[in-house]
């Protein structure tokens, strides 16, 4: 059974929100985090991605470090969990928020379809304010079959998935968009890009159209879903898997888990 409580952060201590009025509310920062059984994989991350993305400049008042140790301490420690941390703006004040949430199903694959619309994305960079204008994206590749949606630059180059980073495997050398491609900061591209370093794995960026991704094996990394394997590109290229290598990854990112 799916389980969803909202708290927000008031006068030092998180309180239960009954009544989460959206209206006139913009999110400005957010960040969530898969936690199974206590454990998590790069909670400093998510952390310092959360805490980088508010503007101090405005919300100087803000007890940041108070709000995310409360919310810490309200995750259980057993069962699988997708909390969600939010900063709100409404009305031109600040309202920060804690959604505890059951994890939803995960899976080890994914299908893909090319967004070919305008980039839904105002605020490319930052994780929140794009959510729901994302979410509208992933809805309608689902239309065509898809699970997720690929994103790309105005010159046709992938950048990211909707809810996802993109790696691909070149052979044994492991590939991702260059660095200056405007893009959330996925907390589990860079701990497989980590991973990678530590195993002597070489790593390259480079600029791709979808086309050019034929025959290669495709990753889409989240907090939820961790690595998955891109079976399929709907109308796009033909993708490959080397039996055993994302089994073997999935493996070495679940010890990396570590206790909240």
């Amino acid at each position: 059974m799916s389980v969803q409580s909202i708290y927000r952060w008031h006068e030092g201590v998180l309180e239960p929100l009954e009544y989460c009025d959206m209206t006139l509310t913009v999110i400005e920062a957010a960040d969530s985090w898969l936690v199974s059984d206590g454990l998590v994989l790069g909670i400093d991350l998510h952390r310092q991605r959360f805490m980088t993305s508010i503007p101090r400049g405005r919300y100087r008042q803000l007890d940041l470090a108070g709000f995310w140790d409360a919310a810490l301490a309200l995750i259980p420690r057993e069962g699988d969990w997708f909390p969600r941390v939010e900063l709100h703006s409404r009305l031109g004040g600040p309202r920060l928020v804690f959604r505890l949430r059951s994890a939803p199903e995960r899976t080890r694959s994914a299908v893909l379809a090319t967004w070919v619309g305008a980039d839904p994305r105002h605020t490319p960079t930052v994780k929140g304010p794009d959510l729901e204008r994302l979410q509208r994206v992933r809805t309608e590749v689902q239309k065509r079959g898809a699970t997720e949606a690929v994103i790309l630059s105005p010159d046709g180059y992938v950048v990211e998935g909707a809810y996802s980073g993109l790696l691909w495997w070149r052979g044994t050398i492991l590939c991702g968009p260059p660095a200056d491609f405007e893009r959330i900061d996925s907390v589990t591209t860079r701990s497989v890009l980590t991973l990678a370093a530590a195993l002597g794995v070489e790593t390259f960026e480079e600029t791709v159209t979808p086309a050019e991704l034929d025959g290669t094996e495709l990753w889409v990394l989240s907090a939820l879903h961790g690595i998955r394997i891109a079976t399929s590109w709907v109308d796009g290229p033909a993708l490959a898997e080397l039996p055993g290598r994302l089994k073997s990854w999935r493996s070495r990112m679940s010890a990396l888990r570590r206790p909240l």
